[in-house]
């Protein structure tokens, strides 16, 4: 369990807080890049660590991302219109480029004022089809991570985002918890005998064992864990890594997520899956993956899991008993919802917008949990008290996640060489490992 302080601590990430002060020193995705207006387009609001942003493309296609206010009077630019190589603020007209050059100032005379000033705007890249952006302090900013997916086109890759109306952490948690797998996901897992999709083929194995054997080592990067199931003569074990502050590495190999705090109670769940030699983003391949997870867009905007849904009726709460289905559930089904995603929403959003974890109980299957939360405050504390942040300043395109059948006595460590081991010491899961930093 963790205190109340340090669960303060952890997910508290809007401005000025220590965790929100860690998360602005990374390149983080902001968007997805099909969800951005066009050149010339109507600007759009970007909501991240708790502030509004400004999302938007000058005649030429480039992308700006703008602080919400103006920088004269504090208008929302919101309203501002899209001029050409600029967005004009409709208050007084100062007219700013996407990288935050001041083009026109109509009510201030002296035609050198403009420049001895700058729109507040923020370092942005498109990679991978995802928006990214710096969020920090200049003089700080990080080299821009050379994630794998980023070497793939469109048709040989797969983007989608859940909304989550929970703190980020939450839905974290669900990512480095294999023995939830087997239990939550049943009927889903069931449901992949026989499938054709990579991804059902990688997860089948899956439903046979609920209590898998799991380890997990700190890293330079953040931590990676091993779930260890039996398999014949030796075992199958997947490799989930964490890498600060808030992406994963899938044990199938071709998935990665990054869970993006929109507020300390909202976050965006980002989803890439990519495959050099086989063209998954086309038709039918696309819609039948997004589809087979409950990441389609109709099955998104039934449980209120998209921008435009999310704060509707449609919304999972305890209102609308989180939009079970009870019937399915009473004809066999083993938890009544659609697919992968909206039961891991549902555990995740239905303890709470930010939950208190003072009064949970871990256990040994809970050792990537505790883990996940000493890498978290290690990150935070990085920041409050000048130490080194995890997986800062580090290129993580080498870092993994992995699945392959090992030996009975074979070190499952061997499959990922390349990743640095700071501590081996994973088994305590007790609440005074978590604040013996």
């Amino acid at each position: 369990m963790l205190n109340r302080q340090d669960n303060e601590t952890m997910c508290r990430t809007g401005p000025g807080t220590a965790m929100g002060d860690a998360m602005r020193r990374f390149w983080m995705p902001v968007a997805q890049v099909s969800e951005l207006p066009g050149a010339g387009g109507e600007p759009r609001v970007l909501q991240l660590l708790g502030e509004r942003f400004i999302a938007w493309r000058d005649d030429q296609g480039r992308a700006g991302l703008f602080a919400e206010h103006c920088l004269h009077r504090g208008a929302s630019m919101q309203l501002a219109r899209a001029e050409g190589d600029g967005l004009r603020c409709i208050y007084h007209g100062w007219k700013f480029a996407v990288d935050g050059a001041v083009l026109e100032t109509p009510n201030v005379a002296d035609p050198r004022f403009k420049q001895r000033i700058k729109g507040r705007t923020y370092p942005v890249r498109e990679a991978g089809g995802l928006l990214w952006a710096y969020l920090g302090p200049r003089e700080h900013e990080p080299a821009f991570p050379a994630w794998p997916f980023m070497a793939c086109d469109d048709a040989h890759r797969v983007n989608a985002v859940a909304v989550m109306n929970c703190n980020f952490v939450q839905v974290m948690e669900g990512l480095v918890d294999s023995s939830h797998l087997t239990v939550l996901h049943a009927s889903g897992l069931a449901k992949t005998n026989g499938v054709e999709l990579d991804f059902a083929k990688k997860t089948t194995h899956m439903q046979f064992d609920a209590a898998p054997a799991i380890e997990a080592d700190e890293t330079d990067f953040g931590f990676h864990y091993v779930a260890m199931r039996p398999n014949g003569e030796g075992r199958m074990a997947r490799v989930a890594s964490f890498i600060a502050p808030c992406f994963i590495a899938n044990p199938n190999g071709d998935l990665w997520f990054a869970v993006v705090p929109v507020d300390d109670e909202r976050c965006n769940f980002f989803h890439v899956w990519w495959n050099a030699e086989k063209a998954i983003g086309e038709e039918p391949m696309r819609t039948q993956q997004l589809a087979f997870v409950g990441l389609d867009d109709p099955t998104l905007a039934k449980y209120g899991m998209t921008a435009a849904t999310c704060d509707t009726e449609a919304a999972m709460s305890w209102r609308n008993g989180y939009r079970q289905d009870r019937a399915l559930q009473r004809a066999g089904h083993f938890t009544g919802f659609d697919s992968f995603t909206q039961e891991d929403a549902a555990c995740g959003v239905s303890a709470g917008g930010l939950r208190d974890r003072s009064q949970e109980m871990l256990s040994t299957a809970d050792v990537a949990i505790s883990r996940l939360y000493r890498s978290l405050l290690a990150c935070a504390r990085g920041i409050r008290e000048g130490h080194a942040i995890p997986a800062l300043g580090l290129e993580v395109g080498h870092v993994v996640g992995i699945s392959a059948e090992i030996g009975a006595a074979q070190d499952w460590r061997s499959l990922v060489p390349q990743h640095k081991i700071v501590s081996s010491k994973a088994g305590a899961v007790a609440s005074a490992a978590l604040h013996s930093n």
